[in-house]
């Protein structure tokens, strides 16, 4: 077994995404479009209604509004620069971006653990009902294991101190 190292992480660009990341942005504001005008309209009911300055709804609304109109503004200017990175069109022998990544974290000798990961952009990690987590290439862990091959051992700087992982498997 190779000894583990704690390399100075590969730095990837930020606007790195798969289709289904991208797939799921758009999905994303598509959604916050057709939510909107529903917005304006209880803000409009909100307002016939008399008294703004105690009205608690009318309060509610438009903060929901801001927040829509807040997070449209977001997913716009990151959709505008978003690159799409075709995982399959990459070599498959070593850790890269859109991998599924098997680790053992060999931290505690007496408490191994294995993980599964998919290595993703940073707009893309989100809860999956599979077990894989989803794990951004900008992450401390992420970054650590971008190149490394089946068999490789690495160090990762973590919060709550060094944590050591074995590559398993690459798919």
């Amino acid at each position: 077994m190779a000894r583990p190292t704690a390399e100075t992480p590969k730095k990837l660009p930020d606007n790195y995404i798969t289709m289904e990341g991208l797939h799921r942005l758009q999905k994303r504001r598509q959604t916050l479009i057709e939510e909107r005008p529903l917005v304006v309209e209880q803000i409009q009911t909100a307002r016939e209604m008399g008294d703004l300055s105690e009205n608690a709804e009318y309060h509610a609304a438009r903060e929901r509004q801001r927040n829509i109109d807040k997070e449209l503004s977001f997913l716009d200017s990151r959709i505008a620069i978003l690159k799409i990175i075709d995982p399959s069109k990459l070599p498959k022998d070593t850790i890269r971006f859109g991998a599924y990544i098997k680790l053992k974290e060999t931290t505690i000798p007496d408490k191994e653990e294995i993980f599964h990961y998919h290595l993703v952009g940073i707009d893309e990690v989100y809860d999956r009902d599979d077990g894989i987590l989803q794990v951004s290439f900008a992450s401390p862990l992420g970054s650590a294991m971008i190149g490394k091959k089946v068999n490789d051992t690495f160090i990762v700087e973590a919060p709550k101190g060094q944590r050591t992982f074995e590559v398993l498997e690459i798919k």
